[in-house]
């Protein structure tokens, strides 16, 4: 009898602890979206409204509206950019032979870098005057020699993708080569001893093999894309304007500078739904594949 209950009394402080940190506060954001709260007239929730903020953020809203664009645009580039080069990439190290074990090690790197420390870094990189990246650019393009890159809307999203890519492919890259890894020889193998070249080899055999792997990168990116926040709070603050305004840092603007906690309760949740359906979609990639993890 004893042995039958130690198994939840073990659990419990664990149970207690996701229950207080996670499924409470999101029950009382879900409550609170519903409700017309503004820290500016009250600390205690105002009066039911129903969806009005699901209406106001989905219809009427031009901040929201402009978010979901920058973020959407973000994200499609963003995760472009990442698989497209994780598969170079990883192709190419897929040759290194004696130096692939330590190109595993160097490419987990960037990922151990925390997301507020890079947008600092590139912050600094890209500084008008003294900037890294700045420097390099004005040396291969003169015109480019001091410029602003982040007080100009196109170039400042810009530096954010780069920023963000440059943390994600080499870590996205070890995911591909592990793919790779697991994909039979014999096809390949078989194809050049019918005459393909390699390139018809890498387009016919590699590639729609690996196309189950690409897409879980794929979908696993656009995750964290849709969830940018840290990089925008360190480098681009949103601006200039709104041009880099995400809907994770709209979600802070909206609680923390306008204190209207009922709408930004909405626009989390909005953004949460999202994410829950890519990740829905994300386990069935991963459990319908055989062996799957």
């Amino acid at each position: 009898m004893r042995d039958r209950w130690l198994k939840y009394v073990l659990i419990l402080p664990a149970a207690l602890l996701v229950m207080g940190t996670t499924i409470w506060p999101l029950g009382v954001s879900l409550v609170t979206s519903f409700r017309d709260w503004r820290l500016t007239r009250s600390l205690t929730p105002g009066p039911f409204i129903g969806v009005e903020h699901y209406l106001i953020a989905l219809t009427d809203d031009p901040d929201f509206a402009n978010a979901a664009k920058v973020t959407a645009i973000f994200t499609l580039v963003d995760v472009a950019v990442t698989v497209v080069s994780a598969l170079g990439l990883a192709l190419l190290l897929r040759r290194a032979g004696v130096l692939h074990s330590v190109t595993r090690a160097v490419l987990i790197l960037p990922f151990a870098v925390s997301p507020a420390l890079v947008g600092i870094s590139f912050r600094f990189m890209f500084n008008a005057e003294m900037g890294v990246f700045t420097w390099m650019a004005g040396a291969i393009i003169p015109w480019l020699k001091g410029f602003v890159w982040l007080a100009d809307p196109v170039a400042a999203l810009l530096v954010l993708m780069f920023s963000d890519a440059w943390r994600w492919v080499p870590y996205m890259t070890l995911v591909v080569l592990g793919g790779l890894a697991a994909l039979p020889k014999e096809p390949e193998e078989a194809a050049r001893i019918d005459g393909a070249t390699e390139w018809q080899v890498l387009r016919d055999v590699t590639i729609p093999a690996l196309l189950p792997v690409l897409a879980v990168v794929a979908i696993l990116k656009t995750v964290f894309a849709l969830k940018m926040f840290d990089q925008v709070v360190t480098l681009t603050g949103g601006g200039p304007g709104q041009s880099t305004v995400t809907l994770a840092h709209l979600v802070f603007s909206i609680a923390f500078r306008w204190y209207d906690m009922g709408y930004a309760s909405a626009v989390a949740w909005i953004l949460t739904a999202l994410l829950v359906f890519l990740a829905v979609w994300y386990m069935k990639l991963i459990l319908r594949k055989p062996g799957g993890h």
